[in-house]
């Protein structure tokens, strides 16, 4: 065949057809970074070659003169055969980049991307020193690839087919568009119906600056259709009825298009009438549905040698180097080169930087299927052999081959070798997608499905939904490994039906069964002692859960890692602060001195948090913010998925309302509650502070108190439980439906008398006590105080006195009760129950006609008004006017505005932008979302007058 005849069969058209909207539209993104594009499709549809059109301008046709003219696109992609080194796509597209890069002048931090990017060695730092926490590690390299990607200036990095990508990938790219190079333009491509929630979930809160575009691109018309093929065939127009056979048949695919014109070119079929193309008749080609086999006859009219190339290509499935591809191949080296030659200037390969494979998927899948079983799998055999040669090696290929291959063994070998591998590099979602695999395709003795099944289990959920995970822990149990890999199991199971929020018995049961076989794992061992000293489960005495801490805190000399004692130490202190022994507070103290007073490693940032959370409902507010934010200080360093920060974070959240620091917790919140739509236990505790805040706000519908008390009582979340309970009966009492809501919440109640856990539960005692003395029940409730204050006495429990004192203003109806109360309060650093106690004060001072009733009053509404508390502050006003008092009228349009002058929570971030801090870093130092701080910082701006940040400094001194 001459070269003419070869040029006759390509099909890919010279001209984009039908996607001059998208087009547009990406190129209007690149003229605007910083800025994100996602172009979303099916295979074969054209997000590559929209693509290409775009790299093609910005070479041929550059941007303005103002802008560089020699920045093509860094182009990066997903392979179909993931392996468990991380973000390959974005480390692809910047091995490119040394020409772009200035020599020294890199941030130092860049020095973490040389192991990753020996490409850059001349122009990157040295190598920071060495990092033991695989999340700090990876933290790094992520601030590391943003750096390098800032000193690029004006760049495109595209990053295609990110259905495939690795959850590092997804992560750094959730990372990098939180604060994004101002020169960055990021184009996106993937399968809609492929993508995962982290995919999509990128662009959903994105700030206001970044210019965001979304590309669906649908199918081609018949019109659109007629157009292209047209083009590749070199003429005007072709029949109207032949486009809409194509059209019919292919979907509008346009890859398809291409194929289908091709065979039915090569078959001969298609005849020219003038300027017009058309089939000879529709009858005359019994053409199959679908590309598949438009595919396969195309590579059916090929030589022998370029049939073996197209199966050995089709099996390796991802682009190799080309001798890789010839060593996979079934006829002799000479032989497949000429196959591969063929297959190039057939156009259906593709070669880039030294690698050659199918230019498209749909072919892949096309010619894999007919490859016969037994060459299918000799096939496989020669490529895991192949692809071992590369440098590094790529583990998750190997193991793909090897299963394909029928060759068990090996493939279980491959596949634990390349999960440790992903382990390692922090790269946990794939080694769980391993290991899943192996446990439930391949023949295992227990003792390795066990020991397989726990690293399963270590590497989290990602995949994974919990039901699933938990049900392959449990098979490999089961199977009777031997002791300390079954008590790792088991210990395992009980954490993921914790963190599932399923009922504490079951989580219990898990745990004592996992305490059984852990004699030789002291660590292990401390944890799931830890976890049975949890007071959860119901019917289980508080005696029982400290024997347990007791029998933790005695495996502590045997643990050899300090961060891992620090971390046992941390939960017991937690435990022990929930029931107010006052041991709780001797083991914090152990913890902040044994850590400099900041956490250094994740486990320390874990134990930090956990004390924090519960020392907030606990009322020992200053206690909880001296741990929580010396935890968030550290979080993202030791954590880049950014769980622990967003647990820092909610904690913090609901430390806020406790403190009555109400001023964006609500966005906050709304923030937390999407980060966790995974997490049930965390989720829930967005839910109850939402909604308890909520109600407080003048939102009793969209408070769902009764809801998040039963939801909190399923779990045993007895600490935060409080919070709804006390919501729930001040909202019964003022609709006069006391006596529901006491039936409602007796369960609460009974669970923390028979815990013990009145030290958080407390809380709740003002509220029940105002509902029993309304319904006549005071004796019973003076028997609750009494009790209570007999428990308490002994115990640390900050809230009680305020708490018992407040209910006693109940029972007594005596406002220096409620005054003290009040006072009490005031010290804790509570003013939204201090507001409440001076109102029910002022209510009993104004009927006595004591002059001391309208000062009381008035602080409460001030209070009450300074908070932004709607419901409270409408509820005081009506009590005001009865008594004929000046009341202030209630701010309708969302919490209490502040006119030009800026709100306290504005001139904090003004102040913060003011010298020099980002949006994020001031989001981290407020504890604000960064959305919270994108809104409070551009509504000080426009008071002041201001465009830019540089006038800040000079207008907040002036």
């Amino acid at each position: 065949m001459d070269d003419a005849e070869i040029a006759a069969e390509r099909v890919i058209s010279p001209v984009l057809v039908g996607r001059d909207a998208e087009l547009g539209r990406l190129r209007a993104a690149v003229r605007r970074p910083p800025a994100v594009v996602m172009i979303e499709g099916e295979a074969g549809i054209g997000k590559t070659r929209l693509v290409s059109e775009l790299a093609a301008e910005l070479r041929d046709r550059p941007p303005p003169a103002a802008e560089p003219s020699d920045r093509p696109p860094l182009v990066g992609g997903c392979p179909q055969i993931r392996e468990p080194f991380p973000l390959g796509p974005v480390i692809e597209a910047l091995r490119g980049a040394a020409g772009r890069l200035p020599e020294g002048g890199l941030s130092p931090v860049t020095g973490a991307l040389r192991p990753l990017l020996p490409e850059l060695a001349a122009v990157l730092p040295a190598e920071p020193g060495p990092l033991e926490d695989p999340s700090g590690l990876r933290h790094r390299v992520f601030r590391g690839l943003a750096e390098l990607l800032a000193a690029l200036g004006r760049a495109v990095l595209v990053l295609e087919d990110l259905h495939w990508a690795d959850e590092q990938t997804v992560e750094f790219l959730g990372y990098l568009l939180a604060d994004p190079p101002p020169g960055l333009v990021l184009v996106l491509t993937f399968r809609g119906e492929e993508a995962g929630p982290g995919l999509r979930a990128l662009t959903a809160r994105l700030r206001p600056e970044l210019a965001h575009a979304h590309l669906v691109l649908p199918p081609l018309d018949a019109a659109r259709t007629n157009e292209l093929t047209a083009s590749i065939l070199g003429t005007a127009q072709v029949s109207d009825e032949f486009a809409a056979y194509l059209c019919e048949r292919t979907s509008g695919l346009p890859y398809a298009i291409q194929e289908l014109v091709a065979l039915l070119r090569a078959r001969g079929v298609l005849v020219q009438r003038g300027t017009r193309w058309a089939r000879k008749t529709l009858d005359e080609l019994g053409v199959p549905a679908g590309v598949r086999d438009s595919v396969l006859e195309r590579v059916r009219g090929l030589s022998a040698n370029a049939q073996a190339v197209a199966e050995a290509a089709a099996v390796l499935r991802v682009a190799v180097p080309v001798p890789d591809l010839v060593a996979t191949c079934r006829v002799p080296e000479q032989d497949a080169h000429e196959g591969l030659d063929e297959l190039l200037d057939r156009g259906l390969f593709a070669e880039h930087a030294g690698t050659a494979g199918f230019r498209h998927a749909l072919a892949v899948q096309a010619v894999y299927g007919s490859i016969p079983l037994p060459r299918r799998q000799d096939l496989h055999v020669r490529a895991a052999k192949a692809v071992a040669r590369q440098n590094p090696t790529p583990l998750g290929q190997i193991a793909h081959h090897h299963r394909h291959a029928g060759r068990h063994d090996a493939w279980v070998d491959a596949a634990e070798q390349a999960a440790d591998q992903a382990v390692a590099l922090a790269n946990d979602a794939e080694a769980e997608r391993l290991l899943e695999a192996v446990l439930r395709h391949a023949p295992l003795d227990p003792e390795r499905e066990g020991r397989l099944a726990a690293k399963l289990g270590w590497a989290g959920g990602y995949a994974l939904g919990a039901d699933e995970l938990i049900g392959l822990l449990r098979a490999a149990v089961a199977r009777q490994p031997p002791g300390p890999v079954r008590g790792e199991l088991n210990y395992l199971i009980g954490l993921k039906l914790e963190a599932g929020g399923a009922a504490p018995e079951l989580t219990r049961g898990a745990m004592i069964e996992a305490v059984a076989d852990l004699a030789d794992r002291p660590v292990l061992a401390a944890y799931a002692m830890v976890g049975l000293g949890m007071p959860r489960t119901p019917g289980v005495p508080l005696a029982e859960h400290l024997r347990w801490l007791d029998l933790a805190l005695e495996r502590l000399p045997e643990i050899a890692e300090p961060e891992r004692r620090i971390s046992v130490l941390g939960k017991v202190a937690m435990v022990l602060t929930l029931v107010g022994d006052p041991r709780g507070a001797s083991l914090t103290g152990q913890v902040v001195a044994r850590t400099g007073g900041r956490p250094t490693n994740r486990w320390e940032v874990v134990a930090y948090d956990s004390i924090g959370e519960v020392a907030c409902l606990a009322g020992q507010h200053d206690t909880a913010y001296r741990l929580l934010d010396a935890a968030l200080a550290e979080a993202a360093e030791h954590d880049v998925t950014g769980l622990i920060e967003s647990r820092c974070r909610l904690n913090l959240a609901t430390l806020a309302y406790c403190r009555g620091s109400w001023d964006g917790v609500a966005d906050e919140l709304a923030a937390l509650r999407v980060r966790f739509a995974d997490l049930p236990s965390f989720r829930l505790t967005a839910d109850t502070v939402s909604g308890c805040l909520a109600l407080a706000r003048g939102r009793a519908d969209a408070a769902r108190l009764d809801d998040l008390v039963r939801a909190n009582l399923e779990t045993g979340a007895a600490d935060v439980l409080a919070l709804p309970v006390s919501a729930l009966l001040r909202l019964a009492v003022a609709q006069d439906r006391a006596g529901e809501a006491v039936a409602r919440t007796g369960e609460a109640f009974a669970l923390w008398a028979a815990k013990g856990l009145w030290p958080v539960g407390v809380r709740a005692v003002p509220a029940l006590v105002e509902a029993l003395v309304g319904l006549g029940r005071v004796e019973e409730a003076g028997e609750l105080v009494s009790r209570l204050e007999g428990e308490l006495a002994a115990l640390d429990a900050p809230l009680a006195r305020a708490a018992l004192g407040h209910a006693r203003g109940f029972l007594s109806a005596d406002a220096v009760r409620f005054m003290d109360a009040a006072a009490s309060y005031d010290r804790l650093g509570a003013p939204y129950e201090a507001a409440q106690a001076r109102e029910h004060a002022a209510g009993l001072l104004l009927s006595a006609g004591d002059e001391r009733g309208a000062s009381m009053l008035e602080a409460a509404l001030h209070a009450y008004g300074g908070l932004g508390a709607a419901w409270d502050l409408d509820r005081a006003g009506r009590l005001g006017r009865r008594w004929g008092l000046p009341v202030p009228a209630r701010h309708r349009g969302g919490p209490r505005g502040y006119g030009s002058a800026l709100s306290p929570r504005e001139d904090a971030v003004a102040r913060l932008a003011a010298t020099g801090l980002t949006n994020k870093e001031i989001a981290k130092e407020l504890f604000l979302s960064a959305k919270t701080v994108d809104k409070h910082l551009g509504s000080a701006m426009r008071k002041l007058g201001l465009r830019s940040r540089a006038g800040l400094a000079h207008r907040l001194d002036a």
